[in-house]
């Protein structure tokens, strides 16, 4: 159980449900042309999963000091597991990511897009021992690889298969891809800067220099408010463009995303307590799952 804490296994899962639903709710029920069979899409899902939870192990690693004050009853590093252990699993768990990659790559005669596996590694190695300590460039860093998670499916399945004939079909099913990506992009920023205002404390004593500590604690959440808006105008413009027709479409966007990106903005404005801020964050995770789900109603929208 202390492995699969430190591993963030939930979060773990939501990558590989999302990769899931990029393949069977999105691109298998059109007849899109694919390139990884179901043996391929596990691999991927794996390689995925390797590397990212051996991120958030080298993340653990580094944040032993800001922990023991922001979180000190979940520390796993030095109290459950050693840090000796903690690092050969960060080791294995790359080589296992990487070398899945390296196969997968070779597998459809894109050797290239090895190398994308090895840049979310050392991205993930960068930003756990210097980046998170820089203004937003971490909240960034680590938003954009969230990101490549799923555009990772589309670079594997979609791009390898394109010819003239299809080309076109591909490219649509590519852009629906970008904007999940972008859509995940956004509220893994947000949820980043909500963590950074529950973590002030632990970050302040560690010598961090993120958001809330440059700005202070308030003007920190307004900025949280005025950036919340950001995926609510794209949400509610996605709706008017394309969805407008889709009645179920329609209701699911505003019950499951923008009433809770509505709510959030009231609640972050009267939130005080370290708990308060903490139940921010669970909300945009909330708001991540279900606008990945959301793949689901691609059957109802383009059937």
């Amino acid at each position: 159980m202390n492995v699969l804490k430190l591993i963030r296994w939930k979060n773990l899962l939501m990558i590989a449900l999302v990769q899931l639903l990029i393949k069977y709710a999105l691109l298998e029920p059109f007849g899109v042309s694919t390139s990884l069979d179901s043996l391929g899409i596990i691999l991927l899902i794996l390689a995925s999963i390797s590397i990212a939870a051996a991120g958030n192990i080298i993340n653990d690693i580094n944040d032993i000091e800001t922990d023991s004050v922001n979180k000190p009853d979940k520390i796993i590093v030095g109290k459950s597991i050693s840090e000796k252990t903690a690092y050969n699993l960060f080791i294995i768990l790359n080589l296992i990511g990487v070398g899945i990659g390296f196969y997968l790559s070779h597998n459809i005669n894109r050797a290239p897009f090895f190398s994308i596996f090895v840049i979310i590694s050392v991205l993930l190695y960068v930003y756990a021992t210097y980046l998170k300590r820089t203004l937003l460039i971490g909240n960034i860093i680590i938003s954009i690889l969230v990101a490549l998670s799923i555009i990772i499916v589309g670079v594997f399945e979609l791009l390898p298969s394109i010819t003239p004939s299809n080309q076109q079909t591909q490219v649509l099913f590519f852009k629906v891809i970008l904007d999940y990506a972008l859509f995940a992009f956004i509220i893994n920023l947000l949820r980043e800067i909500a963590k950074d205002i529950e973590d002030i404390d632990g970050d302040y004593k560690a010598g961090m220099n993120t958001l809330p500590i440059a700005i202070g604690r308030e003007r920190a959440k307004i900025v949280l408010v005025i950036l919340n808006f950001i995926p609510l105008a794209g949400i509610i413009h996605y709706i008017i463009s394309n969805l407008y027709k889709q009645q179920i479409a329609v209701g699911y966007f505003l019950i499951f995303i923008i009433a809770p990106l509505i709510y959030i903005c009231i609640k972050t404005f009267s939130a005080k307590l370290k708990k308060e801020i903490r139940h921010i964050s669970n909300m945009y995770k909330l708001v991540m799952l279900f606008g990945m789900l959301s793949l689901l109603l691609y059957l109802f929208i383009l059937s």
